[in-house]
């Protein structure tokens, strides 16, 4: 049994499986104890932080092949942030530095009460003046798979550069995969979020959301089928995600849906369990591009990422916390009662 899911997640990984993670990429500082507020927070621990970086760096870490494109500070975080990257054998030859903005930062922590409380310095940032000019385009046509969020879409010029990445990857042959990552609180308003978060919707291939994005998005239960089908599932989609924590995933494609359950384990910090489970989803499709048409492999793919989730809220930070393969195997072969 063990080695069948071992030889059937996400085989042998090279430059032809290239993921290609466009976005932010920043510092996040994360309270020394867990359960309190910012405000109670005594200290803060520096981490490496931006889903999309995050993307990059658990495909990676699971044995997987990828790169990041965004704009950083040239300051000490932004070398930084390129040495992590760099550490942990991700492409970063597609980052920029800018001499007049500085690296984002972010202060995150989870409450007592299980919300999560952020508070972002970007006024601007370097990753909000990422320019056209500057994107890595040889870099965007070997993607096997061009990952990206929301964010980039608030300001521009980060904007029209996401836009033409995207349209770039897609005619390079790509498949595009979409986590919309809802940061309420950097968007003008709700109404700009929502609309700023749709107006790519259709163009994804992949889109993996969260429950409570549902909600936000439409307003309605997210267990409703019927909705999500009719609101969210485009004719060019070929598979939509949605995490639920630790109760797992629900999965939809034009042939069948369903619902991969999670793991409970004890949570230190919820940072980066969407990105990593992201990450788990995204390295098994590059190595099968068309996953999501065999339901059985799918579900086996969903329980790895689900896994790579769960490891993850054991530790502090987003990027540190992130597994490696052989320990999510390790996992599933004996998970918590």
């Amino acid at each position: 049994m063990a080695s069948n899911t071992n030889s059937g997640i996400g085989g042998s990984q090279d430059k032809s499986s290239l993921v290609v993670c466009f976005g932010e990429m920043l510092v996040d500082f994360v309270p020394t104890v867990g359960g309190v507020s910012l405000e109670e927070a005594p200290a803060f621990l520096k981490a490496p932080g931006g889903a999309p970086a995050n993307v990059a760096v658990g495909i990676s870490k699971l044995g997987g092949s990828s790169a990041f494109i965004g704009k950083v500070g040239k300051d000490e975080f932004g070398y930084m942030l390129a040495g992590i990257l760099k550490e942990n054998n991700v492409d970063n030859s597609g980052m920029r530095f800018d001499p007049n903005a500085r690296t984002a930062l972010t202060f995150v922590t989870l409450r007592g009460d299980g919300e999560r409380e952020f508070l972002f310095f970007r006024n601007p940032s370097a990753d909000m003046l990422f320019h056209e000019s500057e994107l890595d385009l040889s870099l965007i046509e070997q993607a096997k798979v061009f990952h990206y969020g929301s964010i980039s879409l608030i300001e521009e010029p980060c904007r029209s550069t996401q836009l033409a990445a995207m349209k770039f990857a897609k005619r390079s042959g790509s498949l595009l995969s979409y986590d919309p990552n809802l940061r309420l609180a950097l968007w003008p308003s709700p109404e700009a979020a929502k609309k700023g978060i749709m107006s790519i919707w259709d163009q994804a291939d992949v889109v993996k959301m969260s429950d409570e994005e549902i909600t936000f998005l439409l307003g309605c239960n997210p267990n409703d089928d019927d909705v999500v089908l009719k609101e969210l599932f485009h004719p060019n989609l070929k598979l939509l995600l949605i995490s639920l924590g630790s109760a797992g995933c629900r999965y939809y494609t034009k042939k069948f849906k369903g619902k991969v359950e999670g793991f409970k384990v004890e949570a230190v910090d919820t940072t980066g369990a969407g990105d990593a489970f992201v990450s788990g989803v995204l390295y098994n499709l590059a190595s099968d591009i068309n996953l999501y048409q065999d339901e059985e492999k799918l579900r086996e793919a969903l329980r790895f990422a689900n896994g790579c989730g769960a490891l993850t809220v054991r530790d502090r930070g987003a990027i540190p916390a992130l597994p490696t393969k052989a320990a999510v195997l390790e996992f599933l072969q004996k998970p918590p009662a």
